[in-house]
């Protein structure tokens, strides 16, 4: 019987259900057998996979819901690990793998070991993340992104909202290992006084300093315009790309996953940078109370919102379209009209190891030129006078001086 295997890897977002649910539809539609294999490329390559047969009720009773019914593993294989022994015992013609970059460049990587062994099994990948960091057409989100970026603006209102009736001010981090899409975008729906992201540092490395100070001229910026309150959303990739004795120095130390990340879980983010600046504005004698919140892992098993469901859709329908097409070892995508594309893994990889590229905030984008210009609160030369009556060196403070 004609058989198609699907997996997730990475962490959940919103959307994957859907996606499996249509791609599960399509294919028994077409009397295929679909075989959901539990714990990414972890289960695959198991001696004893659990694999779950997929039905047409299983399919429509998970298609809404948040989470995954598929488990997830962030396990990455080494290429001396690949096996083509499930592949052959159930017959496997499609591998669908959902996920992120690191599970993309997997696919990557698998894809081309069963080409070596002239194994005929079609792979594609569709791209889930709330990062919105894959490499898609521009202005085309990953799926679950825009359920994570709705639940995070929610939360970001009412902290917002709590800052101004209180005069206190919060410190803000978001998910987003590299790129500050979701930051970015959430500090721009509610207006944040700050938005901190990695692509902002175009000339010169990101330090804890930078970030303690970018902070706290925008709160003696609102102070001069009268203004007590204030919310900074910054991403945490930007603690991703610190150097290691920068961290180090504030008495922090990382753990590695799989993939060579940091492992930032075991850390409280918004705590460790909220204790630096109320220390920094007690040392220049501020009265003002920061307030810690991460916005992370509450977004990633939220219901999808109707924007996803129907994205998700369009990307399980086709996966079939371009599988019947033939295509293999790419990325299913739409282009800015919804047409569905796919996207060869091999334009988008690294050429040394393979490792799919990531897609960052598009520093030169009108839209976002005009919030870090326009939009933010940051000291500038023209209030320099006026700052001295907070901080004696505002020229350490002020935007060109810091970036």
């Amino acid at each position: 019987m004609k058989t198609i295997a699907i997996l997730c890897g990475g962490g959940p977002a919103p959307g994957i259900n859907a996606v499996v649910a249509t791609v599960a539809k399509m294919f028994l539609k077409d009397s295929f057998r679909v075989l959901a294999i539990h714990e990414g490329y972890k289960g695959l390559l198991s001696e004893h996979p659990e694999i779950e047969e997929l039905t047409f009720e299983k399919a429509d009773r998970m298609l809404v819901r948040g989470g995954s019914e598929i488990r997830m593993s962030r396990y990455k294989p080494k290429d001396e690990e690949f096996s083509t022994s499930i592949f052959e015992k159930q017959e496997i013609e499609l591998l669908v793998t959902v996920g992120g970059d690191d599970t993309a460049s997997t696919a990557n990587r698998l894809s081309k070991y069963l080409l070596s062994k002239h194994l005929n099994v079609k792979t594609i990948h569709v791209p889930k993340t709330i990062d919105n960091d894959l490499p898609l057409p521009e202005g085309v989100p990953t799926f679950g992104f825009m359920s994570a970026r709705e639940m995070g603006v929610n939360i970001a209102k009412v902290i917002k909202e709590e800052a101004a009736t209180t005069q206190n001010w919060y410190v803000l981090v978001a998910m987003g290992r590299e790129a500050g899409h979701l930051a970015f975008e959430i500090g721009k729906s509610i207006q944040a006084s700050m938005i901190i992201i990695p692509e902002m540092f175009q000339h010169g490395n990101i330090t804890v300093e930078k970030i303690v100070r970018l902070v706290v001229s925008s709160i003696v910026k609102r102070r001069i315009l009268g203004m007590k309150s204030g919310v900074a959303v910054i991403s945490e990739g930007i603690l991703h790309l610190l150097k290691e004795e920068d961290v180090a120095s504030y008495g922090i130390h990382f753990e590695y996953d799989a993939h060579g990340h940091p492992e930032l879980s075991a850390i409280d983010k918004s705590q460790f940078i909220n204790k630096l600046v109320m220390k920094r504005l007690k040392e220049l004698g501020i009265a003002c109370i920061t307030r810690p919140i991460d916005v992370g892992y509450s977004l990633r098993c939220v219901d999808p919102v109707a924007a996803d469901l129907s994205y998700c859709t369009t990307l399980g329908m086709g996966v079939k379209k371009l599988s019947d097409a033939g295509h293999s070892g790419c990325m299913v995508s739409v282009d800015i009209h919804q047409n569905i594309i796919a996207i060869p893994l091999k334009k988008v990889e690294d050429e040394g190891d393979g490792k799919i590229l990531p897609r960052y905030v598009n520093m030169e984008r009108e839209e976002v030129r005009s919030v870090f210009s326009d939009m933010l609160f940051y000291l500038t030369a023209k209030e320099r006078q006026e700052a001295k009556q907070y901080i004696d060196n505002p020229e350490e403070y002020e935007w060109e001086t810091i970036l």
